[in-house]
Parts: C-alpha cells; sequence; structure tokens
C-alpha cells in the first residue's frame, strides 16, 4: 500500500471541496510557476523555479524534461535526487481526490533515477537510488533500489542483480581485445 495520509469528506466529492483542503492563491501560484517551467528549456531554472516558488526538494543535476507536470497542489510533497532524468511529459502526483475521501503522500525519487517519458508517479511512491522506469509506466507502488520496472500497471523487469549482471555482461563486451 502506499503511503498517503486519508482525509473523509461528506456530502459532494473530493473535488468540489478542493479549496477548503489547498488554498486557491497557492494552486493558482504554482499553477503559473509550473507552466512556465513546463516550457523553459533551462535546467537550472527549472530547478531553481521548483526549489524557490514551489518548495521541491531537487537535487543537483537533475534534468526535468520539457512537459513535466509535477503536483500543482501539494508540490512541496516532491523529492528528487542528485543527477536524476524525469522524462519528458511525466506527471509527478502528491495528491488524489477521490469520491468519498481525498489522499495526500509524499513522492520520494531517488538518485541516478531514470524516469521514462510519459510515465504517472502516484502520491506515497518511493523509487530507489539507480533505478529505471520505462515509458509510458504507471508508478502505483515503491520500486526497488537499482531495478528496472516498467507498464501499466508497473512491474518488475529487472531486479537490481539482473541488473547488476546485465551492466557486467555490457562492459565485457567493450572491453578492447589484447
Amino acid at each position: 500500500m502506499r503511503k498517503t495520509r486519508r482525509y473523509p469528506v461528506k456530502n459532494a466529492n473530493s473535488l468540489w471541496q478542493i479549496y477548503q483542503t489547498v488554498s486557491f492563491w497557492k494552486v493558482t501560484k504554482n499553477f503559473i510557476v509550473i507552466q512556465f517551467a513546463r516550457y523553459t528549456p533551462f535546467l537550472r531554472m527549472k530547478n531553481w523555479l521548483y526549489r524557490s516558488f514551489l518548495r521541491m526538494e531537487v537535487g543537483e543535476q537533475t534534468a526535468f524534461a520539457l512537459m513535466v507536470m509535477p503536483d500543482v497542489m501539494f508540490p512541496e510533497e516532491i523529492k528528487v535526487g542528485t543527477n536524476s532524468i524525469i522524462g519528458y511529459n511525466t506527471t509527478i502526483l502528491a495528491h488524489e481526490y477521490l469520491i468519498e475521501e481525498y489522499r495526500i503522500g509524499p513522492v520520494e525519487i531517488g538518485d541516478r533515477v531514470m524516469i521514462g517519458a510519459n510515465s504517472t508517479i502516484l502520491p506515497g511512491v518511493v523509487i530507489g537510488d539507480d533505478a529505471i522506469v520505462s515509458a509510458g509506466t504507471l508508478v502505483h507502488k515503491d520500486v526497488p533500489a537499482g531495478s528496472f520496472v516498467g507498464g501499466n500497471p508497473m512491474q518488475l523487469i529487472y531486479s537490481k542483480e539482473e541488473m547488476d549482471q546485465r551492466h557486467l555482461l555490457d562492459q565485457q563486451d567493450i572491453t578492447p581485445e589484447e
């Protein structure tokens, strides 16, 4: 189960009650910052915008590709480690508004993580260091460090041990002959 905090609602669905859970002005500011960052080609500027205005934790040399969409309501719940790549048009959610409740949960993306294009990361998920998430993946549970995952729903493709073995074989293939 993902690590989220659950808040039950009464009467109308939780999205109808959105501004009782998060400030309209916060969402407006976040939306403007995110839309600007989605289109800017300057990686350092994106990271600065995310750190300064959205209070996201973003490691050094992390790259958010064009059109990445961080959570507009709770971006401060997102943490991305050092030297990671978040692929084109990826969505990182830290909230879920449902019929009878809403949920908020942190998203932690480790160091040296590669997230493929058009992926969606749900709230309450941890993606371990050195993990690879294939393009178009719905990340609905934790991703073990060093593993390779993909699909909708997400499935383990290679464990860390299998990935280490593949890297070892790749290194042997490129070793110059003596």
